[in-house]
C-alpha cells in the first residue's frame, strides 16, 4: 500500500489559463507539469514574482509545490499559478489570509479578452468603413 502524501490543495485562474496547485511541506523541488520551475518560468522577475506569495508569509523554503496549468500565454499562467499559491498558503494557516489580501495576491483578475462581434469587421471593437459617396 503506497503512503499518503499529505498537501493543500488550491486552484488559480486568469484569463484562460487555469493552474491546480499541491503545496507539500517541507523541502523539494518546485516543478509545473512535472517540468523544473527554472525552465518553465525563466527569468529573474518571474523568481522575484513567484516568491512574493512566500515572502509575505515568511514561509520561504518551508514548502514547496507541484503545478499543472493548462491554456493561455505565460503571462496568465503565471498569474494564476500565483493565485493559486496564495490560495494554498491560506489553507496551510488562517492568519495569511490578511497579509496576502494586503499584498494583492488573492484578487482574481476577472478581464477576459473580449469576444469577436458578428457585422464588425472580424475584431471585436473595429466598426465597417462607411462609403464615401
Amino acid at each position: 500500500m503506497a503512503k499518503k502524501i499529505n498537501y493543500f490543495y488550491a486552484v488559480g485562474r486568469r484569463k484562460n489559463a487555469s493552474c491546480r496547485v499541491r503545496l507539500f511541506k517541507g523541502k523539494g523541488e518546485n516543478t509545473v507539469n512535472e517540468i523544473s520551475l527554472e525552465k518553465v518560468f525563466p527569468g529573474e522577475i518571474n523568481k522575484i514574482i513567484l516568491s512574493k506569495p512566500f515572502s509575505l508569509t515568511e514561509t520561504t523554503d518551508k514548502y514547496y509545490f507541484s503545478a499543472r496549468v493548462l491554456g493561455g500565454g505565460k503571462k496568465s499562467q503565471l498569474d494564476a499559478l500565483i493565485l493559486a499559491l496564495a490560495r494554498a498558503l491560506i489553507k496551510v494557516n488562517p492568519k495569511f489570509r490578511s497579509f496576502l489580501k494586503k499584498g494583492g495576491l488573492l484578487t482574481r483578475d476577472a478581464r477576459e479578452r473580449e469576444r469577436r462581434m458578428v457585422g464588425m469587421g472580424g475584431k471585436s471593437r473595429r466598426a465597417k468603413q462607411s462609403p464615401k459617396r
